[in-house]
């Protein structure tokens, strides 16, 4: 009897060690990637200073086996324009298998860590900024990062691996300014609806102060990485007139047709204004007036290509 307990003994000791080595089934273990599937969500309260405060769910809208990657949109055609002309929400658009690594400029951003390690650290550029991040603390299933740019801006987030994805994200700039806040308020699976993303690129970005005049501006219609022709363009506008001054804003097409004016007048504010405008493709032309010694209108316009999900 002892002679055949003794082999048995010796092979369950050795498929004990064998799973504590491989680590096999550990869905509770923080460091391993969380599962995804098709129509699960996450809503969060987005606060910025152009927008102030929204809530919106970010949905996991398509998996693309061959490339690798996720596609993830948003529940809010707006939120999903204001992304596309400001990028305040870079959790949108393809987000890898493999790490769930976000893309910049076309290149996928290891923002998450796995497997997390507590005190490990690492490089990635997102909100055009370049960080340096650590593994701050790992505490159940919470994982803490922090992270600092070589511009002198802070960034903290959480990745609660119960959840499936961040629960809470800070983002500050040199001047100590909240540049996005956002906190998870629920989660979920088979979400039902239409979820956006626009894959966009920047044409134009410029502030104009005042001036006694006119001032004239250009931008051509094209140019997106994939080499296709834009669904429509986004602009976005921030725009504050002095007390005496005022300002005009008109954008034509190549064609001459009229895409986009506006006239302000004394102490006129127009903040964080969003909207869309047909991508006609050629040159595009800008006029502004402005006067009043602290006026400005700040003006952006992207070209996007449109995804849309009926889910």
């Amino acid at each position: 009897m002892r002679a055949v307990l003794a082999p048995l003994m010796a092979l369950l000791m050795l498929s004990g060690c064998l799973e504590a080595i491989t680590g096999n089934d550990d869905e509770n273990n923080p460091s391993l990637l969380p599962e995804w599937e098709i129509g699960t969500w996450w809503l969060y309260t987005f606060v910025t200073p152009e927008f102030g405060e929204d809530s919106a769910r970010l949905v996991v809208a398509d998996s693309i086996n061959d490339e690798g990657h996720w596609m993830v949109g948003i529940s809010s055609e707006k939120e999903a324009q204001r992304h596309a002309v400001v990028n305040h929400n870079p959790f949108l658009g393809r987000v890898t298998f493999d790490q769930l690594s976000v893309y910049e400029n076309g290149e996928p951003q290891r923002v998450f860590n796995f497997p997390w390690e507590q005190g490990s650290q690492w490089n990635f550029v997102l909100f055009s900024q370049s960080w340096n991040a650590r593994t701050a603390s790992i505490n159940d299933q919470v994982i803490r990062v922090t992270a600092e740019s070589s511009e002198n801006h802070d960034l903290e987030y959480y990745f609660d691996k119960s959840k499936g994805f961040i629960s809470k994200l800070t983002w500050h700039d040199d001047q100590g300014e909240t540049r996005l806040f956002m906190t998870l308020n629920d989660y979920g699976t088979n979400h039902a609806g239409d979820v956006w993303f626009i894959r966009a690129t920047d044409l134009l970005d410029n502030r104009y102060n005042a001036v006694d005049g006119e001032l004239y501006d250009t931008f051509l219609d094209e140019g997106h990485p994939s080499g296709s022709d834009f669904d429509r363009l986004v602009w976005y506008l921030d725009v504050d007139i002095a007390s005496g001054g005022t300002g005009t804003l008109s954008l034509k097409d190549h064609v001459g047709t009229s895409a986009l004016t506006r006239q302000w007048g004394s102490n006129s504010q127009e903040s964080g204004s969003i909207g869309i405008i047909p991508s006609v493709s050629g040159e595009y032309s800008l006029t502004v007036t402005l006067s009043g010694q602290s006026s400005f209108i700040h003006l952006k316009v992207a070209g996007g290509l449109v995804n849309q999900w009926t889910l």
